[in-house]
C-alpha cells in the first residue's frame, strides 16, 4: 500500500484550506467523542459497530489529509485540530498508517512544529502495539491498570518531564482518583 504512505511535503496551504481541515479534524474527533459517551451509558452491539465504522472513516480522512498536506501540525491547523488529528491517529485502525505518521510527528516535533507530547503519545502507542516496552509510560492497560512495561523505568520521570509529563506515580493517582 505505498500509495497511502504519508508523506512530508513541506508545501504551503491557504489558510482558507488550513481552516477547513482544522474544522473537519475537530468535528470528527468530536464525534467519535460523542460516540464514546454513549456507548458509556449505552453499550450495545450497533453502538460498538457505529464507533469502529467512525474510527475508520476517520482515519482514512486523515489518510486523505496526510497524503495532501503531511501531518497536520499546529502550525498548519491549530493546536486543536493537531491534537484531534493525533485522537483519530491513535483510534486507527491500521498500525502501519499510524507507525508511518509517528516518524511524520516525530520529524515534526523535532523541527517544533508539533508538541513533544504527541510524539510522546503515538510513540508509546506504536510501542505497545507493536509488543515493545514504551519509552514514556502514556498506555495504560486496562485489565490491571497499570502501565504496560516501559523502557528504562529508573528515568522515566526524567522523560515524562522532557514532553510535559507529570511524574507516573502522580498520573496513576490522578487515574485512580478519577481526576
Amino acid at each position: 500500500m505505498a500509495h497511502d504512505a504519508p508523506r512530508d511535503t513541506g508545501t504551503a496551504v491557504l489558510p482558507a484550506l488550513a481552516s477547513a481541515l482544522a474544522h473537519e479534524l475537530v468535528r470528527r474527533a468530536e464525534e467519535e467523542q460523542r460516540l464514546m459517551r454513549q456507548a458509556q451509558r449505552n453499550r450495545t452491539p450497533g453502538l460498538r459497530r457505529r464507533i469502529l465504522d467512525c474510527r475508520k472513516d476517520n482515519a482514512e480522512a486523515l489518510k486523505a489529509i496526510v497524503r495532501r498536506h503531511a501531518w497536520p501540525t499546529a502550525d498548519l491547523v491549530g493546536a486543536q485540530a493537531s491534537t484531534a488529528a493525533l485522537m483519530i491517529l491513535l483510534h486507527a485502525p491500521e498500525l502501519d498508517f499510524q507507525l508511518s505518521c509517528r516518524d511524520l510527528i516525530a520529524q515534526a516535533t523535532a523541527d517544533g512544529r508539533c508538541p513533544a507530547l504527541h510524539h510522546a503519545y503515538i510513540a508509546d502507542h506504536c510501542a505497545v502495539e507493536l509488543g515493545q516496552p514504551q519509552y514514556y509510560g502514556t498506555r495504560i492497560d486496562p485489565a490491571t491498570f497499570r502501565p504496560y512495561p516501559t523502557r528504562c523505568p529508573d528515568t522515566l520521570d526524567e522523560r515524562r518531564r522532557d514532553v510535559g509529563l507529570a511524574p507516573l506515580e502522580e498520573q496513576m493517582r490522578m487515574l485512580r482518583h478519577g481526576a
